[in-house]
């Protein structure tokens, strides 16, 4: 019997009880779509943490008051705030004036939530953080109208503003934003102007922030934050000296504190590598358990086809019995029922996937961005078919075992 022939018996059968088909299938569906949408929120998430390392650039760095090493349990946590100091200006004019590795050397400030204000519309829990204004290079930040603050204007502290696109768009709903004056936290700023919309991150929009040049910051805000959340950012010169740099740099942070040789850093720094070895060794292990809940889906999925295929082989007897009083052969009757098995469970697959699609397009517009590889869509049909022929093999043995005269003889 030909393949093609044989693929047509299949799908007609299947089409023939096609309600106890979709209910045979509704656990291959449900276990392939959990499998493909976590993996893309996976993949997704990994891409997203990338495309902002390469944003900010591969041969960047974090020096700040902890490291992630200080955040492994809660003593970890209470040694690091006892030992670790917080960062200031001088820390940063001791590093600019004595590092030789490094391109470029900025300092930023964590934001703060502050209301902002233009006549009567007012935006509550602004994201207002403090930059200087290298910072537009280290971390090659898009502008949409108008311009970056410049150092003049940071050596100023001149009261200007950088605005993100949600700002822009709610206080300044018509015209441009750049050159109007706003209020943060009840002092005025002239807006300069205004960062490319970056969208949502894990539900959070990203374009909800103001950025003072950093001296401005510390003039209004420095006694309310104490610079707790103050850090420094350096590019190396060269991809090649990154780690050279890095090193340079806490060694003269660890002079600069007089840490002995066997002292542990009191200040943290962070890389992309850092980053990446945190996320990879985070959901390493989130993915093995995401992935083991949804497979229990799968194996279900397979019993339950093994048991529907078992049901039509007894169903099927007296067609059986005239195949193969027609001159069918055992291995034609087992090829029938096998590429059944694996045709109907190849559906319940492809539709798994797709369904996955759809949630993956639901999550990407209100949540985080999600990536639906092509060899992820390969792989789950793959093993969706491979299922199909676990599950099938036996019921298809069976089928292919029935003597012809006894299966004639069946109600």
């Amino acid at each position: 019997m030909k393949l093609i022939e044989t693929l047509k018996l299949a799908i007609a059968a299947i089409w023939a009880h096609k309600l106890r088909s979709a209910l045979t299938l509704l656990g291959m569906i449900i276990g392939v779509a959990a499998v493909v949408v976590v993996v893309s929120l996976i993949q997704g998430f990994n891409a997203y943490v990338d495309e902002k390392i390469a944003g900010i650039g591969a041969k960047s760095y974090t020096i700040q008051r902890f490291g992630f090493e200080d955040w492994k349990d809660t003593d970890s946590i209470a040694a690091a705030q006892r030992r670790n100091k917080d960062l200031t200006f001088e820390d940063y004019e001791y590093l600019r004036t004595r590092l030789t590795l490094t391109d470029k050397l900025g300092a930023k400030a964590r934001p703060q939530g502050s209301q902002v204000k233009r006549g009567s519309e007012v935006i509550e829990e602004v994201r207002v953080d403090g930059a200087m204004a290298i910072i537009a290079d280290i971390e090659k930040i898009d502008v949409a109208d108008g311009r970056y603050f410049s150092s003049a204007e940071d050596e100023n502290a001149s009261r200007v503003a950088f605005i993100g696109a949600d700002v822009a768009n709610k206080l300044f709903p018509v015209g441009s934003a750049v050159g109007q004056e706003i209020t943060v936290a009840g002092r005025p700023y002239r807006v300069i102007g205004v960062a490319v919309a970056k969208g949502t991150v894990f539900g959070m929009p990203q374009d909800t922030f103001v950025t003072l040049p950093i001296r401005t910051y510390r003039r209004n805000y420095g006694e309310l934050i104490r610079w707790r959340s103050f850090y420094i950012v350096g590019t190396a010169k060269s991809d090649d000296m990154f780690t050279a740099a890095v090193e340079e740099a806490r060694q003269l942070m660890r002079n600069r504190r007089r840490l002995g040789s066997g002292e542990k850093d009191n200040f943290g720094v962070m890389t992309p590598d850092a980053i990446t070895g945190l996320r990879d060794r985070l959901f390493g292990t989130i993915f093995i358990v995401a992935i083991a809940v949804p497979a229990i889906a799968l194996v279900v999925g397979g019993i339950v086809i093994m048991n529907i295929m078992l049901v039509s082989v007894t169903e099927r007897t007296k067609e059986i019995g005239i195949r193969k009083a027609l001159g069918a052969r055992r291995t034609d009757v087992l090829k029938q029922f096998l590429v059944e098995a694996i045709t109907l469970s190849a559906i319940g697959g492809a539709t798994g996937v797709l369904l996955a699609w759809t949630l993956g397009r639901v999550v990407s517009a209100f949540l985080i961005p999600t990536y639906l590889s092509v060899t992820a869509v390969i792989v789950a049909v793959g093993v969706s078919g491979l299922i199909g022929v676990v599950s099938g093999i036996f019921p298809a043995w069976k089928a292919a075992q029935l003597d012809p005269i006894e299966a004639l003889r069946a109600d």
